[in-house]
């Protein structure tokens, strides 16, 4: 349990009542060890995942500022591959694995396994047509090998969703570390509330049209911090 109180306040943005408050209401998953409580870092970035709480912008930055974690950047080295074949989650993240560029030092079989593993343990689907497939501990040894893809399928998949939307997009994160995955989970959830966004994704838009959108909202954020 390597996260307290004061780790989830500034993680999340939010006041230390705010916490109490989830935790009380058993909305967050904790522990109490020794009449204090602690939080599992892997257990927290899921929550953010599955929870149905509305994301606030102020979590988009949650980077390092001497090292940001651009998602623009980061779609760039994914890319954005259409067609992606399979009738259900395993076909769907097999053939996107192969299509999609991956790390030299992993193995495509590593990832794929990974990815397997965590929508067993719960599935990444976060209605809407969308799913954020992911290792559940990141996997990239090197933070220049990170990378989101942008994957859509040629036809919508059942991934379990809440809504009980079939998946027609996928955002496939291969991140270097814990801070970086929620930092760019964090977007990723926060852009999905745009129905212009969602739009965007469920027509299939290009890579041009997906990063000019991307760049105009981290240059937006940029901003407002800047002014704060």
């Amino acid at each position: 349990m390597d996260l307290k109180i004061k780790d989830i306040v500034d993680l999340l943005q939010v006041s230390e009542k705010t916490v109490y408050r989830w935790i009380k209401e058993k909305k967050i998953p904790c522990y109490r060890i020794n009449h204090q409580y602690r939080f599992n870092r892997s257990e927290i970035n899921e929550w953010i995942l599955s929870s149905k709480i509305e994301l606030s912008s102020s979590l988009i930055h949650l980077a390092p500022a001497n090292n940001p974690d651009h998602l623009a950047d980061l779609l760039e080295k994914g890319g954005i591959i259409p067609n992606i074949k399979g009738e259900n989650v395993k076909e769907v993240l097999r053939d996107t694995i192969e299509k999609i560029t991956t790390p030299p030092n992993i193995s495509k079989e590593e990832i794929l396994s990974a990815l397997l593993s965590r929508e067993e343990l719960m599935p990444t689907a976060i209605g809407k047509g969308i799913a954020i497939p992911h290792p559940r501990n990141p996997i990239v040894t090197d933070i220049n090998n990170a990378s989101v893809s942008i994957c859509y399928l040629q036809k919508p998949v059942e991934f379990g969703a809440l809504d009980n939307q079939p998946v027609h997009t996928l955002f496939i994160l291969l991140t270097a570390s814990p801070r970086m995955h929620l930092d760019v989970l964090s977007k990723i959830s926060y852009l999905c509330q745009s129905e212009y966004f969602l739009n965007m994704l469920k027509e299939q838009a290009s890579k041009e049209s997906i990063l000019e959108f991307v760049k105009l909202k981290e240059k937006d954020w940029h901003n407002k911090e800047s002014r704060n």
